[in-house]
């Protein structure tokens, strides 16, 4: 049963605005569409620096502080009438190679669950993933929709280096590294998809909102 608490709206300064819905009790996706949503109206209306959606909650810095008691007052009424399906949203295909140099954990996930290799590509490339947010490094989307038979914990000691465009698998949530860097995440592939590019006009080539396939290049053993 959903939960009847209020989304809680908190002045952070005389210029921001933090929306959180996390104990909203409503289904997580649904509530986050309405997020995605609702900083799609803020965006629109012309009064804020910049919206920044996160998981269930939105932080929002407006260009003056004569604006934060008009929208201290609507925001709730904006949340309670907007629909998830108001938000609109950009669908990418990320072509991907399976296993081999580029996925050096494939196999071991593969035998965590009893699974065969093709079998891990398969499943990984046949869901949809929503973008729930960016974090961790610019570009890098937190993606919901991993097959419950794929759920793998992290390395128990991270890698000094994983190279950019891989594909892994930390916990619940697969996700691309969109640059060289550490980390803890199981590789199992790796994708030629940009990411972020500093010097492009959009720099992170998918936002929040987004939903996104991978698509198998190639499995190799």
């Amino acid at each position: 049963m959903a939960s009847t608490q209020r989304p809680q709206i908190t002045a952070l300064t005389t210029h921001c605005i933090f929306f959180d819905v996390y104990q909203s009790g409503q289904d997580v996706l649904e509530t986050q569409k309405k997020i995605w949503a609702l900083a799609q109206l803020c965006r629109n209306s012309g009064d804020f620096i910049d919206v920044v959606p996160a998981n269930n909650n939105l932080t929002l810095y407006l260009k003056e502080s004569s604006l934060l008691a008009k929208w201290q007052s609507s925001l709730l009424s904006h949340w309670h009438e907007i629909k998830s399906n108001d938000f609109t949203s950009t669908h990418h295909k990320l072509a991907t190679v399976y296993g081999g140099d580029y996925g050096p954990d494939i196999s071991a996930v593969a035998k965590y669950h009893n699974l065969t290799v093709d079998d891990v590509a398969q499943m990984h490339s046949s869901a949809t993933y929503h973008v729930l947010f960016l974090g961790f490094q610019p570009g890098f989307a937190y993606l919901a929709g991993l097959n419950p038979q794929l759920y793998t914990p992290r390395h128990e000691k991270p890698r000094i280096h994983v190279p950019k465009g891989a594909v892994a698998i930390g916990g619940e949530q697969t996700g691309v590294y969109p640059e060289d860097s550490p980390g803890g995440w199981q590789i199992i592939g790796h994708t030629d998809f940009k990411l972020f590019d500093i010097n492009a006009q959009t720099p992170c080539a998918i936002a929040p909102g987004d939903t996104l396939e991978f698509v198998i290049q190639e499995v190799l053993k």
